[in-house]
């Protein structure tokens, strides 16, 4: 079946392409600060692999990947999320990117938390024409001399 897309030149498709996944994660950053885990759910592939800064080491299938946001939402009242720089390489119907994002907001007891920033990895599929994150990697820089994150540092 040819669609829309597959008219497209090589670099329109791209471009179209990555028009697409950076509106998929613009619905991750409404999905989050609304405290909608059923607005997040449709963005993950049923089997996304997620390596996040919470244990454990992975996080396996779409279930457990709302789950650690639920635990966000436990957290925070008013979430904030941003995304910065990221980059994306395209190829057919997958694709990588980077970037760097912030999770922030207000305590469940009024303190604000502007929050720190971290270093995202996004690999996704696109899966009958939706472009779907099926892995993701969050992660910050470790002091090695002290076996310590580096939480202080800004893009």
């Amino acid at each position: 079946m040819t669609t829309p897309h597959d008219s497209l030149s090589p670099a329109d498709r791209t471009e179209a392409d990555e028009a697409a996944i950076r509106g998929q994660l613009d619905k991750v950053i409404d999905g989050l600060r609304a405290g909608d885990l059923e607005a997040l759910r449709p963005l993950y592939a049923t089997d996304v692999v997620s390596f996040d800064v919470e244990p454990p080491l992975q996080h396996v299938g779409t279930a457990a990947k709302l789950e650690n946001w639920a635990k966000v939402f436990q957290l925070l009242d008013n979430v904030t999320y941003e995304i910065r720089d990221p980059a994306f390489t395209i190829g057919g119907d997958v694709a990588f990117g980077h970037a760097f994002a912030r999770l922030g907001g207000t305590l469940k007891n009024g303190t604000a938390m502007s929050g720190m920033w971290v270093r995202v990895t996004f690999g996704l599929r696109k899966v009958d024409g939706t472009w779907l994150i099926a892995h993701d990697q969050v992660s910050v820089p470790l002091d090695v001399a002290s076996g310590r994150g580096v939480v202080d540092l800004e893009p």
